[in-house]
Protein backbone atom coordinates (compact mmCIF):
# COMPACT_ATOMS: atom_id res chain seq x y z
CA UNK A 1 0.00 0.00 0.00
CA UNK A 2 0.68 3.14 -0.62
CA UNK A 3 3.27 4.95 2.43
CA UNK A 4 2.17 8.47 3.15
CA UNK A 5 5.84 10.39 3.06
CA UNK A 6 5.67 14.12 3.64
CA UNK A 7 5.75 15.67 0.57
CA UNK A 8 8.80 17.38 -1.00
CA UNK A 9 9.38 20.89 -1.06
CA UNK A 10 10.67 20.39 -5.11
CA UNK A 11 9.00 22.51 -7.14
CA UNK A 12 11.09 22.98 -10.13
CA UNK A 13 12.79 20.62 -12.44
CA UNK A 14 16.55 19.83 -11.77
CA UNK A 15 19.19 21.87 -13.54
CA UNK A 16 20.81 19.90 -16.48
CA UNK A 17 23.83 17.88 -15.46
CA UNK A 18 26.34 19.74 -18.04
CA UNK A 19 25.75 22.70 -15.70
CA UNK A 20 26.57 21.09 -12.66
CA UNK A 21 29.73 19.16 -13.81
CA UNK A 22 31.16 22.50 -15.29
CA UNK A 23 30.85 23.94 -11.69
CA UNK A 24 32.06 21.34 -9.90
CA UNK A 25 34.83 19.57 -11.99
CA UNK A 26 37.57 22.11 -11.68
CA UNK A 27 36.72 22.04 -7.71
CA UNK A 28 37.16 18.09 -8.39
CA UNK A 29 40.39 18.59 -10.14
CA UNK A 30 42.19 21.39 -7.18
CA UNK A 31 40.99 18.53 -5.03
CA UNK A 32 42.57 15.66 -6.67
CA UNK A 33 45.62 17.63 -7.12
CA UNK A 34 46.26 17.68 -3.46
CA UNK A 35 44.78 14.01 -2.54
CA UNK A 36 48.20 12.43 -2.53
CA UNK A 37 49.74 14.97 -0.33
CA UNK A 38 47.15 14.82 2.50
CA UNK A 39 47.10 11.11 2.21
CA UNK A 40 51.15 10.96 2.94
CA UNK A 41 51.04 13.40 5.75
CA UNK A 42 47.78 12.78 7.18
CA UNK A 43 47.10 16.61 6.66
CA UNK A 44 43.34 16.61 7.50
CA UNK A 45 40.65 17.75 4.33
CA UNK A 46 39.30 21.50 6.04
CA UNK A 47 40.88 22.96 2.60
CA UNK A 48 39.19 20.95 0.27
CA UNK A 49 36.17 21.26 2.17
CA UNK A 50 36.47 24.47 2.01
CA UNK A 51 36.68 24.61 -1.13
CA UNK A 52 33.19 22.45 -1.70
CA UNK A 53 31.85 24.64 0.58
CA UNK A 54 32.27 27.90 -0.95
CA UNK A 55 31.13 26.16 -4.73
CA UNK A 56 27.75 25.06 -3.43
CA UNK A 57 28.25 21.40 -3.20
CA UNK A 58 26.86 21.01 -0.03
CA UNK A 59 23.20 22.80 -1.35
CA UNK A 60 23.20 19.89 -4.39
CA UNK A 61 20.06 18.45 -2.69
CA UNK A 62 18.15 21.78 -1.41
CA UNK A 63 15.43 22.88 -3.58
CA UNK A 64 15.50 25.95 -5.54
CA UNK A 65 13.00 27.70 -2.67
CA UNK A 66 15.45 27.55 -0.16
CA UNK A 67 18.30 28.71 -2.09
CA UNK A 68 19.76 25.38 -3.60
CA UNK A 69 20.62 23.72 -6.28
CA UNK A 70 17.90 21.31 -6.81
CA UNK A 71 19.94 18.36 -7.84
CA UNK A 72 18.62 14.86 -8.31
CA UNK A 73 19.10 12.23 -6.83
CA UNK A 74 21.15 10.47 -9.67
CA UNK A 75 23.18 14.22 -10.12
CA UNK A 76 24.28 13.92 -6.92
CA UNK A 77 25.47 10.26 -7.01
CA UNK A 78 27.15 10.76 -10.06
CA UNK A 79 28.83 13.81 -8.79
CA UNK A 80 30.10 11.96 -5.51
CA UNK A 81 31.84 9.22 -8.02
CA UNK A 82 33.64 11.84 -9.87
CA UNK A 83 34.74 13.47 -6.19
CA UNK A 84 35.49 9.78 -5.09
CA UNK A 85 37.86 9.57 -7.93
CA UNK A 86 39.15 12.71 -6.83
CA UNK A 87 39.64 11.87 -3.30
CA UNK A 88 37.60 9.15 -1.62
CA UNK A 89 37.92 10.62 1.77
CA UNK A 90 35.73 13.77 0.59
CA UNK A 91 31.66 11.79 -0.34
CA UNK A 92 32.66 10.21 3.10
CA UNK A 93 33.21 12.97 4.76
CA UNK A 94 30.17 14.35 3.55
CA UNK A 95 27.85 11.15 3.94
CA UNK A 96 25.93 12.35 6.96
CA UNK A 97 25.68 15.99 5.41
CA UNK A 98 23.24 14.36 2.59
CA UNK A 99 21.47 12.04 4.73
CA UNK A 100 20.39 14.63 6.78
CA UNK A 101 18.98 16.53 3.89
CA UNK A 102 17.31 13.10 2.98
CA UNK A 103 15.86 12.79 6.14
CA UNK A 104 14.77 15.92 5.99
CA UNK A 105 12.92 15.02 2.91
CA UNK A 106 11.59 12.17 3.71
CA UNK A 107 10.93 11.53 7.37
CA UNK A 108 10.51 15.31 8.89
CA UNK A 109 7.77 17.18 9.16
CA UNK A 110 7.45 20.08 5.97
CA UNK A 111 6.75 22.49 8.88
CA UNK A 112 10.31 21.87 10.31
CA UNK A 113 12.74 21.40 7.06
CA UNK A 114 12.32 25.01 6.33
CA UNK A 115 15.42 26.67 8.55
CA UNK A 116 17.65 23.34 8.18
CA UNK A 117 17.44 23.74 3.87
CA UNK A 118 18.10 26.96 4.20
CA UNK A 119 21.41 26.62 6.29
CA UNK A 120 22.41 23.79 3.93
CA UNK A 121 21.72 26.68 0.86
CA UNK A 122 23.85 29.39 2.43
CA UNK A 123 26.94 26.74 3.23
CA UNK A 124 26.25 25.24 6.55
CA UNK A 125 27.65 21.38 6.31
CA UNK A 126 26.13 18.89 8.71
CA UNK A 127 27.95 15.97 10.68
CA UNK A 128 27.42 12.55 12.52
CA UNK A 129 27.19 11.51 15.90
CA UNK A 130 25.23 8.39 16.15
CA UNK A 131 27.15 5.76 16.77
CA UNK A 132 28.40 4.94 20.34
CA UNK A 133 31.58 2.46 21.22
CA UNK A 134 31.37 -0.45 23.77
CA UNK A 135 28.65 -2.82 25.60
CA UNK A 136 25.78 -0.40 25.37
CA UNK A 137 22.29 -2.06 24.54
CA UNK A 138 20.74 -2.80 21.17
CA UNK A 139 18.10 -0.09 19.81
CA UNK A 140 18.85 2.31 23.02
CA UNK A 141 21.79 5.29 23.19
CA UNK A 142 23.58 5.57 26.37
CA UNK A 143 23.77 9.70 24.86
CA UNK A 144 20.88 11.38 26.46
CA UNK A 145 18.74 14.31 26.46
CA UNK A 146 17.27 15.48 29.52
CA UNK A 147 14.91 18.45 29.68
CA UNK A 148 16.49 21.35 31.31
CA UNK A 149 13.59 22.77 33.59
CA UNK A 150 12.70 25.83 31.39
CA UNK A 151 11.63 24.80 27.65
CA UNK A 152 14.71 23.46 26.45
CA UNK A 153 17.17 20.34 26.75
CA UNK A 154 20.93 19.09 28.29
CA UNK A 155 22.40 17.01 25.97
CA UNK A 156 25.51 14.23 27.18
CA UNK A 157 27.37 11.50 26.06
CA UNK A 158 30.13 10.19 24.13
CA UNK A 159 29.96 9.22 19.83
CA UNK A 160 32.39 7.37 17.81
CA UNK A 161 32.52 6.83 13.97
CA UNK A 162 31.55 10.60 14.18
CA UNK A 163 32.39 10.53 10.23
CA UNK A 164 32.88 14.02 8.74
CA UNK A 165 32.04 16.02 12.14
CA UNK A 166 35.67 17.79 12.69
CA UNK A 167 34.54 19.20 9.36
CA UNK A 168 30.95 20.41 10.18
CA UNK A 169 29.00 22.98 11.33
CA UNK A 170 26.53 21.62 12.54
CA UNK A 171 25.92 17.72 13.62
CA UNK A 172 22.99 15.35 14.15
CA UNK A 173 23.36 13.64 17.18
CA UNK A 174 21.29 10.30 18.38
CA UNK A 175 19.91 10.29 22.05
CA UNK A 176 17.87 8.66 24.33
CA UNK A 177 15.68 11.25 25.77
CA UNK A 178 15.70 10.78 30.12
CA UNK A 179 11.98 12.12 30.46
CA UNK A 180 10.16 8.80 28.39
CA UNK A 181 13.10 6.61 27.02
CA UNK A 182 12.14 7.35 23.65
CA UNK A 183 14.99 8.10 20.76
CA UNK A 184 15.55 11.47 19.83
CA UNK A 185 17.45 13.51 16.72
CA UNK A 186 19.05 16.23 18.22
CA UNK A 187 20.89 18.77 16.19
CA UNK A 188 23.79 20.85 17.74
CA UNK A 189 26.22 23.53 17.01
CA UNK A 190 29.40 21.95 16.42
CA UNK A 191 31.30 24.78 18.75
CA UNK A 192 28.42 25.09 21.30
CA UNK A 193 29.94 24.92 24.66
CA UNK A 194 30.58 21.42 25.47
CA UNK A 195 30.63 20.29 22.50
CA UNK A 196 34.33 18.26 22.02
CA UNK A 197 35.43 16.97 18.64
CA UNK A 198 38.87 14.86 18.61
CA UNK A 199 40.94 13.44 15.75
CA UNK A 200 41.57 9.71 16.76
CA UNK A 201 40.13 7.94 14.07
CA UNK A 202 42.63 5.04 14.07
CA UNK A 203 41.24 2.76 10.84
CA UNK A 204 43.99 2.21 8.52
CA UNK A 205 41.79 3.48 5.74
CA UNK A 206 39.86 6.85 5.28
CA UNK A 207 42.47 8.11 7.43
CA UNK A 208 41.32 11.53 6.56
CA UNK A 209 37.18 10.82 7.39
CA UNK A 210 37.37 12.43 11.11
CA UNK A 211 35.58 9.90 11.69
CA UNK A 212 36.28 9.84 15.48
CA UNK A 213 34.97 10.92 18.91
CA UNK A 214 32.55 13.05 19.86
CA UNK A 215 31.91 14.41 23.50
CA UNK A 216 28.92 16.19 24.44
CA UNK A 217 29.21 17.81 28.02
CA UNK A 218 25.84 19.39 29.37
CA UNK A 219 25.19 20.90 26.27
CA UNK A 220 22.15 23.30 26.13
CA UNK A 221 19.82 22.34 23.11
CA UNK A 222 16.70 24.22 22.01
CA UNK A 223 13.61 22.71 21.55
CA UNK A 224 12.99 23.47 17.76
CA UNK A 225 16.64 21.61 17.52
CA UNK A 226 14.96 18.44 18.34
CA UNK A 227 13.15 16.36 15.80
CA UNK A 228 11.35 13.50 15.40
CA UNK A 229 10.63 10.80 13.12
CA UNK A 230 9.22 7.50 12.63
CA UNK A 231 11.64 4.64 13.31
CA UNK A 232 9.44 2.04 12.00
CA UNK A 233 8.38 2.88 8.58
CA UNK A 234 9.70 1.96 5.09
CA UNK A 235 12.16 5.01 4.35
CA UNK A 236 14.87 5.97 1.71
CA UNK A 237 17.41 7.27 4.29
CA UNK A 238 19.05 4.12 4.94
CA UNK A 239 19.60 3.20 1.53
CA UNK A 240 20.77 6.93 0.72
CA UNK A 241 23.43 6.41 3.37
CA UNK A 242 24.59 3.30 1.80
CA UNK A 243 24.93 4.50 -1.82
CA UNK A 244 27.11 7.23 -0.76
CA UNK A 245 29.48 4.42 0.02
CA UNK A 246 28.52 2.80 -2.94
CA UNK A 247 29.58 6.14 -5.01
CA UNK A 248 32.66 6.38 -2.98
CA UNK A 249 33.46 2.89 -4.17
CA UNK A 250 32.94 3.14 -7.67
CA UNK A 251 34.93 6.56 -7.73
CA UNK A 252 37.59 4.33 -6.02
CA UNK A 253 37.37 1.98 -9.31
CA UNK A 254 37.93 4.84 -11.17
CA UNK A 255 41.01 5.97 -9.88
CA UNK A 256 42.59 2.61 -10.05
CA UNK A 257 41.69 2.29 -13.65
CA UNK A 258 43.31 6.51 -14.00
CA UNK A 259 46.21 5.45 -11.62
CA UNK A 260 47.02 2.11 -13.52
CA UNK A 261 47.08 3.76 -16.87
CA UNK A 262 48.78 6.51 -15.72
CA UNK A 263 51.33 4.58 -14.23
CA UNK A 264 51.83 2.48 -17.39
CA UNK A 265 52.35 4.61 -19.38
CA UNK A 266 55.26 6.55 -17.91
CA UNK A 267 56.92 3.02 -17.10
CA UNK A 268 60.33 2.09 -18.81
CA UNK A 269 60.92 -0.63 -17.42
CA UNK A 270 60.22 -4.25 -18.80
CA UNK A 271 60.61 -7.75 -18.31
CA UNK A 272 63.00 -9.94 -20.32
CA UNK A 273 60.00 -12.73 -20.63
CA UNK A 274 57.07 -9.57 -21.06
CA UNK A 275 55.33 -9.82 -24.21
CA UNK A 276 56.08 -6.54 -25.84
CA UNK A 277 59.20 -3.79 -25.83
CA UNK A 278 57.40 -1.38 -23.43
CA UNK A 279 54.66 -2.06 -20.76
CA UNK A 280 52.35 0.40 -22.61
CA UNK A 281 52.05 -1.90 -25.75
CA UNK A 282 52.15 -5.37 -23.64
CA UNK A 283 48.83 -6.92 -24.50
CA UNK A 284 48.76 -8.79 -20.66
CA UNK A 285 49.42 -5.56 -19.12
CA UNK A 286 46.38 -3.61 -21.29
CA UNK A 287 43.75 -7.01 -20.52
CA UNK A 288 44.65 -5.81 -16.93
CA UNK A 289 44.13 -1.91 -17.43
CA UNK A 290 40.88 -3.12 -19.30
CA UNK A 291 39.65 -5.18 -16.66
CA UNK A 292 40.07 -2.22 -14.58
CA UNK A 293 38.35 -0.30 -17.11
CA UNK A 294 35.37 -2.78 -16.81
CA UNK A 295 34.92 -2.96 -13.13
CA UNK A 296 35.01 1.07 -12.87
CA UNK A 297 32.03 1.12 -15.42
CA UNK A 298 30.08 -1.85 -13.91
CA UNK A 299 30.46 -0.34 -10.51
CA UNK A 300 29.53 3.41 -11.60
CA UNK A 301 26.22 1.57 -13.57
CA UNK A 302 25.47 0.02 -10.32
CA UNK A 303 25.54 3.27 -8.55
CA UNK A 304 23.48 5.22 -11.36
CA UNK A 305 20.60 2.12 -11.22
CA UNK A 306 19.95 2.66 -7.29
CA UNK A 307 19.73 6.37 -7.94
CA UNK A 308 17.32 5.95 -10.93
CA UNK A 309 15.03 4.41 -8.48
CA UNK A 310 15.55 7.58 -5.94
CA UNK A 311 14.75 9.62 -8.62
CA UNK A 312 11.17 8.18 -9.00
CA UNK A 313 10.70 8.56 -5.11
CA UNK A 314 11.57 11.83 -5.60
CA UNK A 315 8.80 12.31 -8.75
CA UNK A 316 6.11 11.15 -6.73
CA UNK A 317 7.10 13.85 -3.55
CA UNK A 318 7.29 16.27 -6.23
CA UNK A 319 3.54 15.87 -7.13
CA UNK A 320 2.27 15.21 -3.99
CA UNK A 321 1.37 11.68 -4.00
CA UNK A 322 2.36 8.99 -1.85
CA UNK A 323 4.97 6.77 -2.35
CA UNK A 324 4.51 2.67 -2.82
CA UNK A 325 5.81 0.55 -0.12
CA UNK A 326 6.82 -1.36 -2.83
CA UNK A 327 9.15 1.24 -4.23
CA UNK A 328 10.73 2.45 -1.02
CA UNK A 329 11.19 -1.88 -0.56
CA UNK A 330 13.11 -1.86 -3.89
CA UNK A 331 15.41 1.08 -3.39
CA UNK A 332 16.76 -0.34 -0.40
CA UNK A 333 16.75 -3.98 -1.66
CA UNK A 334 18.87 -2.63 -4.56
CA UNK A 335 21.12 -0.71 -2.12
CA UNK A 336 21.96 -3.77 -0.68
CA UNK A 337 22.06 -6.23 -3.41
CA UNK A 338 24.15 -3.42 -5.19
CA UNK A 339 26.82 -3.51 -2.10
CA UNK A 340 27.10 -7.52 -1.65
CA UNK A 341 27.64 -7.09 -5.60
CA UNK A 342 30.36 -4.20 -5.57
CA UNK A 343 32.65 -5.12 -2.38
CA UNK A 344 34.20 -8.22 -4.09
CA UNK A 345 34.56 -6.32 -7.38
CA UNK A 346 36.52 -3.09 -6.52
CA UNK A 347 38.48 -5.02 -3.83
CA UNK A 348 39.42 -7.30 -6.06
CA UNK A 349 40.51 -4.05 -8.59
CA UNK A 350 42.17 -2.69 -5.70
CA UNK A 351 44.87 -5.59 -5.95
CA UNK A 352 44.81 -6.48 -9.02
CA UNK A 353 45.88 -3.00 -9.95
CA UNK A 354 49.15 -3.74 -8.89
CA UNK A 355 49.77 -6.57 -11.99
CA UNK A 356 50.36 -3.67 -14.31
CA UNK A 357 53.71 -3.56 -12.62
CA UNK A 358 56.59 -5.11 -10.35
CA UNK A 359 58.08 -3.90 -7.20
CA UNK A 360 58.24 0.03 -8.24
CA UNK A 361 54.08 0.17 -8.16
CA UNK A 362 54.78 -0.51 -4.18
CA UNK A 363 56.91 2.70 -3.54
CA UNK A 364 54.88 4.97 -1.02
CA UNK A 365 54.96 7.78 -3.17
CA UNK A 366 52.49 5.94 -5.76
CA UNK A 367 50.28 5.47 -2.29
CA UNK A 368 48.86 2.98 -4.87
CA UNK A 369 47.74 1.31 -2.00
CA UNK A 370 45.45 3.63 -0.26
CA UNK A 371 42.90 2.35 -3.12
CA UNK A 372 42.95 -0.83 -1.06
CA UNK A 373 42.86 0.20 1.88
CA UNK A 374 40.29 3.16 1.51
CA UNK A 375 38.23 0.06 0.00
CA UNK A 376 38.34 -2.28 2.98
CA UNK A 377 37.52 0.49 4.94
CA UNK A 378 34.17 1.48 2.90
CA UNK A 379 33.56 -2.30 2.47
CA UNK A 380 33.32 -2.85 6.58
CA UNK A 381 30.70 -0.28 7.16
CA UNK A 382 27.08 -1.93 7.35
CA UNK A 383 28.51 -6.07 7.02
CA UNK A 384 27.70 -7.17 3.40
CA UNK A 385 27.13 -10.73 5.02
CA UNK A 386 24.11 -9.15 6.63
CA UNK A 387 22.77 -7.57 3.34
CA UNK A 388 23.41 -10.61 1.48
CA UNK A 389 21.11 -12.21 4.18
CA UNK A 390 18.44 -9.58 4.22
CA UNK A 391 18.57 -10.11 0.02
CA UNK A 392 18.57 -13.89 0.26
CA UNK A 393 15.64 -13.79 2.62
CA UNK A 394 13.79 -11.77 0.94
CA UNK A 395 14.39 -14.09 -2.29
CA UNK A 396 13.41 -17.20 -0.75
CA UNK A 397 10.48 -16.31 1.81
CA UNK A 398 9.65 -12.67 0.73
CA UNK A 399 10.65 -11.02 3.73
CA UNK A 400 10.86 -7.40 4.35
CA UNK A 401 14.01 -6.10 4.68
CA UNK A 402 14.91 -3.58 7.92
CA UNK A 403 14.92 -0.05 7.34
CA UNK A 404 16.81 1.05 10.96
CA UNK A 405 19.12 -1.05 12.77
CA UNK A 406 21.60 -0.52 15.32
CA UNK A 407 25.03 -1.96 16.80
CA UNK A 408 25.45 -2.73 20.69
CA UNK A 409 24.61 -6.04 22.81
CA UNK A 410 21.16 -7.80 23.23
CA UNK A 411 19.69 -7.25 27.14
CA UNK A 412 19.82 -9.74 29.36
Amino acid sequence: MPHPLPASPFAHAAPAFSSLAERFRPVFAQIAAGALERERTRTLAHDAVALLRDAGFGALRVPHEHGGLGASASQLYALLIELGAADSNLPQILRAHFGFIERLHAEIAPSRRAPWLRLAAQGAIFGNAAMERGDGQLGRYRTTLAPDGAGGWRLDGEKYYSTGTLYADWIAVSATRTDDGSPAYVLVRADAAGVDRLDDWHGFGQRLSASGTTRFLDVAVPDEHVLSFSRTDPTTVTACFQLVHLATLAGIARAIERDAAAFVRRRKRVYSNGSAPTAAEDPLVQQVVGQLSGVAFVTQATVGAVAAKLDQVDTLRQRGEAVPDALLQDVELDASRAQVGMLDLVLGAAGRLFDVGGASALDAAHQLDRHWRNARTLASHNPAIYKARIVGDHAINGTAPTYYWSVGTRAA
